[in-house]
């Protein structure tokens, strides 16, 4: 049994675990250079960045997936809701926990008054493509990706 809830700072080391298997999934695990200290300040200090939906499993009480969100707001659309990452933990994929999870973002991104939902998802990842379909997302063309490290 999987119970879907709102993510708490004592969720943080779990989630952090997480973030690293999908770094690794990515061929990026040295890539990560936050923390769960940073992690838990910036989602639970006294300006949260971030929020967090969490997949449990209520027999191991163990978080087994999750969905990590921030709001940005572009000028054509206003508030939107940006999913930074949804990852479920590899022993409970096939399940239907990543499905819970995306439609406990939807909602919470209606339930906020966004005016849509945005994320990436590498191209290479058919995966996750093919599961994002079945949600009728756009995929955009055209538009590429810039970063600037500090």
């Amino acid at each position: 049994m999987i119970s879907i809830r709102p993510g708490t700072r004592a969720d943080i080391p779990q989630a952090f675990d997480l973030v690293m298997e999908l770094a690794v999934y990515e061929l990026a695990g040295d890539q990560v250079s936050n923390t769960v200290e940073q992690m838990a300040e910036d989602g639970f200090g006294p300006n949260p960045l971030f929020g967090m939906i969490m997949a449990e499993d209520s027999d191991s009480q163990k978080i087994v997936g999750m969905a990590l969100y921030f709001y940005r707001y572009s000028t054509w659309k206003g508030k939107r809701l940006y999913l930074e990452d949804i990852v479920v933990t590899e022993a409970f994929r096939g399940y239907g926990i990543g499905k819970l999870l995306l439609d406990a973002t939807i909602e919470m991104a209606r339930d906020t008054k966004c005016t849509g939902m945005m994320w990436q998802v590498l191209d290479w990842n058919e995966p996750a493509i093919g599961f994002y379909k079945q949600f009728g997302t756009r995929f955009d063309d055209g538009w590429t990706n810039c970063h600037l490290d500090f």
